[in-house]
């Protein structure tokens, strides 16, 4: 249900006009999880009272605090989380490690860090449940940072075993595929790149980004936010399990020819959506639909997270 454009978080903080609400009484999934299924794309918001919003934020969102996503997590059948840092906080890291700390093992983190970090603060951070750090390049939601700085970023974490999780959208990756070709770690680009499902799968716009991976083994993708994606509209427009289809021959492309380099996740609690909030259930029952086989399922949603995130799990 839309929230009141005005109505506070706690910890004095006002969310940002016209702000949704994460979708609550999400549906029990008809699809069944693999046992051990990653949820490799999430977030916390603080909350607000406890690990307040970054001065420079470009948004003010609903709190969503860890028990809300443990919560989740559980309803949904998911084993684990992948909690991203989320750029309301910046590169205050408090409320991520939180969650991960909190989670018994079962959360894994990816953080945004400054060049100023030291390497004992880094340490830290992996002690904590840290594997990788994210790189924004959407400039609605993040000030410019020099690729200087990125790069001797990337070199640091490199040696921790790490990996640069990179946001950017389809029309700006000519401009960055230079520097992304040249970063040294394992890089996982999240929400495909963010691609026009109103053109085709074949075109060049998507045919670009399918090069960009087959010439980059080290390129990994979250097949992930079909709501972000679609522009069919919400689901009460289409029917339930008829919603976000235009996103299924991108998604379902990437993931029968990368079979080994894809994650999935539900990106709760879904920031900054403009006209409808999903149904996590209705979500992962879109699974199968772009992972039709036991075989792909079981990669997308076990092996891949685990070799990326636990490694020590994988014998």
């Amino acid at each position: 249900m839309p929230p009141s454009d005005a109505l506070p978080t706690t910890g004095g903080f006002t969310k940002t006009a016209g702000w949704l609400d994460w979708y609550q009484g999400p549906a029990r999934p008809r699809f069944q999880l693999p046992e051990g299924a990653v949820d490799a794309h999430c977030h916390v918001f603080g909350p607000g009272a406890a690990f307040p919003y970054a001065p420079e934020r470009k948004y003010t969102p609903c709190d969503a605090s860890k028990a809300q996503l443990f919560a989740l997590r559980d309803h949904l059948g998911f084993h684990r989380n992948v909690i991203v840092q989320a750029t309301c906080h910046g590169d205050d890291n408090r409320a991520m490690l939180d969650a991960c700390q909190a989670s018994q093992g079962r959360a894994r983190g990816v953080a945004t860090v400054r060049r100023s970090i030291s390497d004992e603060q880094l340490q830290a951070l992996h002690d904590a449940g840290v594997r990788g750090v994210r790189f924004n390049f959407v400039k609605r939601l993040v000030d410019f940072t020099p690729r200087d700085e990125l790069m001797e970023i990337a070199q640091r974490i490199h040696r921790l075993g790490w990996h640069v999780v990179i946001y950017f959208e389809a029309p700006d990756l000519p401009e960055l595929w230079d520097f992304f070709s040249a970063l040294p770690t394992t890089v996982v680009v999240d929400h495909m790149g963010r691609p026009d499902v109103t053109q085709s799968p074949d075109g060049p716009e998507f045919g670009l980004f399918l090069r960009f991976m087959r010439e980059h083994p080290q390129v990994w993708c979250k097949v992930t936010c079909p709501e972000r994606l679609s522009s069919s509209g919400p689901p009460a427009l289409h029917g339930q399990q008829q919603a976000y289809q235009d996103v299924v021959p991108f998604a379902r492309r990437v993931v029968e020819a990368f079979p080994d380099r894809v994650l999935w996740g539900t990106d709760w609690p879904h920031p900054n959506l403009k006209d409808h909030m999903p149904d996590d259930g209705l979500l992962v029952d879109f699974i199968p639909q772009i992972a039709p086989t036991q075989a792909l399922q079981q990669r997308l949603l076990v092996d891949n997270p685990l070799r990326l995130y636990w490694p020590e799990l994988v014998g």
